[in-house]
């Protein structure tokens, strides 16, 4: 009599892929930067010690026992503004002329966008091949070509400034490179046996794509798409410095640097917390992708 074995539950696999991310030290740190931030973001939604954006004190104070890491020039408490900025990089999306808001940030959202457009042209390049694929990687080139600030500018300039613009943004952006890396796994994994038995069948080629490549795809691309959430973080940062990023009221870290860098000498702590808070969080997901990738290298091994 054999024994039978059941399929992982969807419960089980997720916590394999963590025990996974868990065996890497590197991985690990990361994960608990992250993990940090998260929190911060989530305890803002309910609670900050003082309103944000709210002019309750003296303007420029060194950090003391009421304002942790003291005021801005306008009077205001930064520990609270800096929960509060973790809300639109990785809690929300505020979509224009409502109160309404999405799940996820502004970060988060812009990486799935780029990994779906760049999943779709790479995996099409890749497998169809010929006149497709010569097609979609010229068009990739010439927008690569343009230096990716430009490219902020110009979708920025054309749209306005807003939550979704800055998503659109990031999503132009990381497309081609993603793209790029979708498309060099659907030239090896497309000789491998199981796709020429798809074919075989006389499967769809988009079934063939998205249902026997990209699965077996997915861990250099979620660990790419960690490492772009990361640059996605600094994108909103430099923007926010350069006025052209989220919009207020709700206070995000390169609005807060832009700000604070009009009395920098006599506040420098002001410009010093949020590009603190950028460079971990950005630290922390580049820690938890390569301690992903090294894991996972050795797990197919």
């Amino acid at each position: 009599m054999t024994a039978t074995t059941t399929p992982p539950t969807l419960l089980r696999r997720w916590w394999q892929g963590f025990a996974i991310v868990f065996e890497s030290r590197v991985g690990t740190v990361g994960l608990a930067i992250v993990l940090f931030w998260l929190a911060v973001g989530i305890v803002s939604l309910v609670w900050t010690p003082y309103e944000p954006n709210t002019s309750a004190f003296d303007q420029n104070l060194a950090p003391n026992a009421a304002n942790w890491l003291g005021t801005d020039h306008l009077g205001r408490d930064i520990f609270s503004r800096l929960m509060q900025g973790t809300q639109v990089i990785l809690l929300k999306t505020r979509l224009p002329n409502t109160s309404w808001v999405l799940p996820g940030g502004v970060a988060l959202w812009g990486v799935l966008g780029s990994l779906a457009l760049g999943a779709v042209l790479g995996l099409n390049a890749g497998y169809r091949g010929g006149w497709t694929d010569q097609i979609i990687m010229q068009f990739l080139d010439a927008l690569i070509a343009f230096p990716v600030i430009v490219l902020y500018l110009v979708v920025i300039a054309a749209l306005g400034q807003g939550d979704l613009v800055v998503i659109l943004a990031i999503t132009i952006t990381g497309a081609p490179g993603v793209a790029r890396l979708a498309r060099s796994l659907a030239l090896d994994i497309k000789t491998r046996d199981y796709i020429r038995a798809a074919e075989t069948r006389g499967e769809n080629p988009w079934y063939i794509m998205f249902w026997e490549i990209l699965p077996n795809a997915r861990g250099p691309l979620l660990v790419d798409a960690m490492l772009r959430v990361g640059y996605a973080i600094f994108t909103i940062g430099t923007l926010g410095f350069l006025g052209i990023g989220l919009p207020p009221p709700d206070p995000d870290w390169g609005s807060m640097v832009n700000e604070a860098r009009k009395s920098i000498f006599s506040n420098p702590l002001a410009v010093v917390w949020p590009s603190l808070a950028i460079a971990s969080l950005v630290i922390g997901l580049n820690l938890f992708a390569d301690g992903m990738r090294e894991e996972l290298t050795r797990y197919q091994k």
